[in-house]
């Protein structure tokens, strides 16, 4: 019951909590990817998908790699993850693989990296690093793992899934099965699988930008595939927007590009890639980041220095999302979009059969991504509050044999209502998030007295339901009603956090009180009945308790995520 999700920038491995009944991340802290307390973005369990290969290796980790001996790997043969990436903190060593995903799955002998008189391709390169990540999972968990599901892309030639099982069999693992990863990426999210569905999944990670849309069956689900409707991408990620950060700085204070080949030139872009990307993912969350890095002032032009103006070494999120409009991101994103629902024309599905949206990878959180689905599929139908864990998870799932049938509401939603006497906002939780859909018609029923604010007649009710993101143990993101993600949970959150979001506030429910109700009558006047269909929708059904009148019956209010 263990699961790999091997990425292009970072990898996790799973494990299913057969007593929480749930999968869990195994967290390698001394691989995983270090995380600054400013950014406030915790990668849990994330360990990046990086080699440093060893020039010295001890005789006995030589000669343990031969024969039956390579099964346990004894010694260590690389170092990868985290360790890697410090032991490249200033300038890159020989032997450092800084990626072979792509070139496992195009070009697996491939040469990534050169150490003395020998070169080592792709297919080594991905034998090392898993070498020594299985190794390190079995010092932290005690045992040996036998079994092992991986998730692969939609696009992938068998040629690549046989490169895997061909490395992790010689590593020691008796069975090894494939999951496509819009697959994982729908269990992560607990899709229901009762029924064919259609889901786009959204796969926007650190290399690429990767659109698929998909169709979910039952028998396909259960077998880890799926049909492919339509897909498309593009060199797009978050390395590349890295780079836009750096060269926005370079050319405000006149630095150059870090381009020309040097050794001083390669150091520094080296290192402020690195403080670029800290830069990116704080601007997630805060306003404006100051760099903490810059090269010597001798590295500016001379017109630069000559000016004697003050340095700004800030960036704003405005001005990040201005860098990112201008480069065009988001019109390839609609590009993409209008590519894939041209390719889905022709097999007679449009945009309005999309059932979910699945936004995994890291990228998903930049500024302007979200609001952008938001926008063209409607909140209800956008699922993106675990970009990092949700392909782990459900390949987890999938390998633990625990497809569910039954979908479950993620977040609370509640119903707003106001205090009679002070007026402020009061939330009444009607369906707790873990509630398993679908629900009875009166899941919740209450009989409730109209506001009447100021002393004034009741004329009106209205029904608003806001969805609720409280803080856990674990890390989650929300959107609010402007688009912006928030961290919920984890380590360094504050364990208060509340966001809200008003669902409904520009059309709400609304019925009339004939004849209104009086601020002096304090018996209640309505008996609100909430449940959640098979879709998803929360219906009301709402009797006026004076007139004994129906007001709606199940009437649809809002669509729960």
């Amino acid at each position: 019951m263990w699961a790999l999700d091997l990425g292009t920038t970072n990898t996790v491995i799973a494990h299913w909590d057969a007593d929480a009944d749930r999968p869990r991340l195994v967290d390698l802290a001394e691989l995983r990817r270090r995380q600054a307390t400013v950014d406030r973005l915790e990668l849990p369990a994330m360990v990046p998908s990086v080699v440093q290969i060893r020039e010295r290796v001890p005789l006995v980790t030589k000669l343990t790699d031969w024969g039956p001996g390579r099964r346990w790997a004894w010694g260590t043969l690389a170092d990868i993850g985290q360790q890697a990436l410090d032991l490249n903190q200033g300038r890159p060593l020989a032997g450092f693989v800084p990626t072979f995903k792509r070139a496992l799955a195009a070009a697996p002998l491939r040469p990534l990296a050169t150490l003395g008189a020998r070169s080592f391709n792709a297919r080594e390169a991905a034998w090392l690093f898993l070498r020594e990540l299985l190794k390190s999972t079995r010092n932290a968990v005690g045992k040996s793992l036998t079994s092992l599901t991986i998730t692969t892309p939609v696009d992938a030639f068998e040629s690549y899934r046989a490169e895997l099982q061909a490395i992790l069999r010689r590593l020691g693992l008796k069975h090894v099965k494939f999951v496509d990863e819009p697959v994982a990426a729908a269990l992560g999210y607990g899709l229901t699988v009762a029924r064919r569905r259609r889901a786009l999944v959204v796969d926007f990670g650190g290399g690429t930008l990767d659109l698929a849309l998909v169709e979910l069956a039952p028998h396909d689900t259960e077998r880890g595939v799926c049909r492919v409707l339509a897909k498309t991408g593009a060199a797009i990620g978050g390395d590349l927007v890295d780079e836009w950060l750096l060269e926005d700085l370079s050319h405000r204070l006149g630095y150059g590009d870090f381009r020309d080949g040097s050794a001083e030139s390669r150091f520094w872009q080296h290192l402020l890639l690195g403080e670029a990307r800290r830069i990116k993912e704080a601007l997630f969350f805060q306003e404006s980041v100051a760099f903490e890095l810059l090269p010597p002032d001798e590295l500016r032009s001379f017109e630069a220095r000559l000016r004697h103006e003050p340095l700004d070494f800030s960036v704003t999120r405005s001005e990040l999302i201005a860098s990112l409009e201008r480069r065009g991101l988001f019109g390839s994103l609609d590009a993409l979009l209008a590519e894939i629902f041209r390719q889905a024309s022709q097999v007679g599905v449009g945009q309005a059969d999309v059932d979910d949206v699945l936004m995994v990878g890291g990228s998903t959180l930049l500024p302007g991504v979200f609001p952008r689905f938001e926008a063209n599929f409607g909140r209800d139908r956008v699922r993106s509050w675990q970009p990092f864990e949700a392909v782990a998870y459900g390949a987890c799932a999938h390998a633990a044999g625990q497809v569910r049938h039954a979908d479950f509401v993620v977040h609370d939603y509640a119903l707003l209502t106001y205090d009679a006497t002070s007026g402020k906002p009061e939330y009444t939780v009607i369906v707790p998030r873990g509630t398993r859909v679908p629900t009875e018609p009166d899941f919740w029923k209450q009989q409730l007295v109209p506001t009447c604010a100021l002393g004034a007649p009741e004329r009106l009710f209205k029904l608003i339901i806001c969805e609720i993101g409280e803080a856990g143990v674990e890390q989650s993101f929300g959107f609010d009603a402007d688009g912006r993600v928030h961290k919920l949970g984890g380590r360094s959150a504050d364990s208060a956090e509340r966001l809200v979001v008003q669902l409904n506030q520009s059309n709400p429910t609304v019925g009339e009180l004939n004849p209104p109700h009086l601020a002096s009558d304090r018996q209640p006047r309505l008996e609100i009945a909430f449940g959640v269909n098979a879709d998803r929708w929360l219906c009301a059904s709402v009797l006026d308790l004076k007139t004994r009148k129906l007001l709606s019956r199940e009437e649809p209010v809002v669509r729960l995520l």
